[in-house]
Parts: C-alpha cells; structure tokens; sequence
C-alpha cells in the first residue's frame, strides 16, 4: 500500500519531466525570433511559419509610445528590445513582454550629437540596431560606445567607448553599424575601423581596416560572415572599400574600392554563389567576382556594373535576382548573373523601404508607414496586398518573428498579429 510521502514522491516524479518538457517548448526555436539587423541569417529571411496570401488577417495586438530612434526592433523568445534618444541627452533601452507590452526593464545613459546639417532633416537619433545573444543584449550608440546588457534584468555587464580606446574621431554619423555576435565574439564597425571584441569581457581581440576616422570612419554598413569558395570570412563595407577580412586575425583577405557619394556605402552586402553584391548611393550596382591568381591570392574584380543607385535599404535576394529600394524612391529587380535590370517600379514607394521575405514573398515597409506583400517576380512589381498601419515615420527595420509583425515608429512601437500564421 502507498503512503502519502511514497504517493507524493511518485507525483512528483511524474510532473517532473512534464515541467521540463514545458520549459523546453518556452525556448522559442530561431525561426520565432529576430535577434539581430536583419533576422536571424542577418539576409532578411523568414522561415517558420507559412505567410498568408495577404495582409488582411493583420492586427494590432499592442503599442507602446518612445521617444525618437531608427534602431530596429529585436526579439527574443518572450522580450521585445527598442532603443531611442530622449530629449537630445540620453539614450534609453527599454524591454517589453512580447506579449502584452508590459515594460519588464529600462536602462539609459548620456548619449547624443548632431549629424551633418545635409542629413539633420531627418534627427539627430540613435541609429545602430542591437544583437542578443546569449541572454545579453549589445547596444551600439551614437557617440561611438557598445554596451552589453543582461537580457533579462537590463543591467549593464560592459561598456566600450571606441573614441577613448583607440583615440580616434567622433564619427560624424555617430555608430551606424550594427554589431554581429558569432560564438564568443562580437563584430562591429566602430572607432575608425572594424573591430573585434571579447563577448563576455568587451576587450579588444584585433583590429582592421583603420580608415582614419573622422567622416570616412562614420561607417554605415553591417558586417556579415559568409563562406566563399570553402573560406570563412568576414564581409564588410567601409565608407570607401568593399572588402573580406579573416575572423580570426583580422586581416583583409582581399579589397575592393566602392564608388560612393560622400561615402554613402551603406547596404549590407550580399553573398550570392561565391559572388559579393552591392550597391551605393552616387555609385551605382556591383557584382564582385573573388578569382584567385596564380600566387593563390585573391583579386577583386568586378564581374558587372550597373548604374542604378541603391539608398539605405539592403536588397532581398530570391532565386538569382535582387530586389531593391533605389536612391530615386522607386523598386528594381537586377539579374545577379547578368546586371540586367529587369524592371523598375512604375512610381515612387517612399525614400525608404526594410525588407523581409519568405519564399516569393516580400513584405517591405517603407518610412511612410506603408507595408507591402510583394510576390517576387523577375517580369513586373507585383504587389498582393497593402496596408497603412502607422501614421509615423517608419525608419527601423521591420521585424517578423512567428505570427508577429513589430513595427518601430519614429515615437513608438506596434505589434501586429498575423492572424493566419499558426
């Protein structure tokens, strides 16, 4: 016969494993977060769940009210992270439960400046998106400095100011780059040069590509790691060159100068077959070709050029085809194997547009606050379904995570519920 305490220990021991199983599918899998500038492969690729046929099905399930900023916002598996700039003085970091809007934390420190008068028509705001990884969140801000949070408590584990560690300018755009976390290390764009950091300690591991600083060190591209040709390597766009660095020393295994408009190389690159594509403002469209020379080094060169202009939004790559917002507010689809364009959009969609896609499908929200579900087409733009969902400026790069849409307004956050995605 069973006792209590006998009873209750087998109680126990059944739940147990129950209780596991509970926490383990509280762990979202990647393809339900959005963990960093542009998603999880850093290409704006959305797996997970299938996107309905059109935006009908999409609601608001919550918003809160911030103050100014262009960073994107990030998802892990039960937060929402924003950053914003607060009375010209201080940069905020805020995290949100994902599902109902509650404020779990804050964290602010002094940071802001003025950008260029050219570019003050659009604010002088905090500008770099943040990665999580790990349970910690690293935040780039304006004045040049990288901060790594805890996740859960908002509490800060370090800080690197670049302008002091390496005595370089303050950039004139402030820190635009965001930061790219692989294993222990963190990759970003900062204090004149790219640079790489210890995760856990924020110390200097090496540093490359010294441009100087000052203007040409206001970096804006994003770094992204790739294989080409069986070699891993580090793919970043400076103010003036192109070029693939070693992830492990630092050094730049190769280097190619990009044509731009006051050096506004601003897209992330995108690796297609061994092949680096992107495009500048004042520029034009490149495909560079990595051939290696009798010596076994690798010489850059351009396998075709075309004269349009991307602007600030990096392009979607779908089956040999990029689709891109182009510097005269209008849509192109380039042939990757050719540099053929293949169309232009008919009219303008805004002066901005992120991009995220699944399959054929693009969804693009442009600054206007006008979200798009574009079937990729090589033929015509062909837009399915759209819809006004904010009367702000909608700068930040849109984020798609499970069956949620987070859209980060000029002074604000909406989250939307994609109704049809299970």
């Amino acid at each position: 016969m069973l006792t209590f305490t006998s009873l209750f220990s087998l109680l126990i021991s059944l739940l147990i494993p129950f209780g596991l199983m509970l926490s383990a599918s509280a762990q979202a899998p990647a393809s339900d977060t959005w963990p960093q500038w542009r998603g999880v492969e850093r290409t704006g690729v959305v797996k997970g769940p299938a996107w309905p046929a059109d935006l009908e099905g999409l609601t608001e399930q919550w918003s809160v009210k911030l103050a100014e900023g262009y960073p994107g916002p990030i998802v892990s598996a039960d937060k929402v992270f924003t950053v914003e700039t607060k009375g010209k003085k201080d940069e905020i970091v805020r995290a949100f439960d994902r599902t109902t809007g509650e404020q779990i934390w804050e964290h602010s420190w002094a940071g802001s400046m003025k950008v260029p008068f050219f570019a003050a028509s659009n604010g002088s705001w905090v500008r770099s998106t943040p990665a999580y990884d790990d349970g910690n969140l690293f935040v780039g801000g304006i004045q040049d400095v990288l901060v790594c949070l805890d996740a859960d408590t908002g509490k800060p584990v370090w800080t690197v100011d670049f302008k002091k560690r390496f005595k370089a300018k303050t950039p004139a755009f402030g820190m635009v780059c965001s930061p790219l976390v692989i294993g222990d290390h963190v990759y970003v764009q900062a204090g004149g040069g790219f640079c790489k950091l210890d995760k856990k300690t924020g110390e200097t591991v090496w540093r490359g590509l010294d441009d100087g600083g000052g203007m040409n060190g206001s970096a804006f591209s994003s770094p992204v790691l790739a294989s080409i040709d069986g070699q891993q390597q580090l793919i970043v766009q400076t103010r003036t060159l192109l070029s693939g660095v070693d992830p492990e020393t630092g050094k730049a295994l190769w280097a190619k100068k990009i044509e731009a408009f006051r050096g506004m190389n601003i897209l992330t690159p995108s690796v297609v077959d061994n092949q680096v594509f992107t495009s500048s403002y004042g520029g034009g469209s490149f495909m560079v070709d990595l051939p290696e020379s009798k010596a076994g080094k690798i010489v850059p060169a351009f396998e075709w050029q075309n004269k349009t202009e991307a602007y600030m939004s990096s392009p979607i790559i779908i089956d040999g085809h990029a689709y891109m917002h182009l510097r005269n507010e209008r849509m192109v689809c380039l042939d990757l194997e050719t540099g053929e364009t293949k169309w232009k959009s008919p009219k303008a969609v805004g002066k901005y547009m992120s991009m995220a896609r699944q399959g054929d499908k693009i969804l693009g929200l442009t600054e206007r606050g006008q979200l798009m579900l574009i079937k990729a087409s090589p033929d015509k733009m062909d837009v399915v379904s759209s819809k006004k969902i904010s009367n702000q400026q909608t700068w930040g790069h849109i984020a798609v995570a499970g069956n949620q849409v987070f859209v980060r307004e000029l002074k604000g956050l909406k989250v939307f519920i994609w109704e049809d995605v299970l």
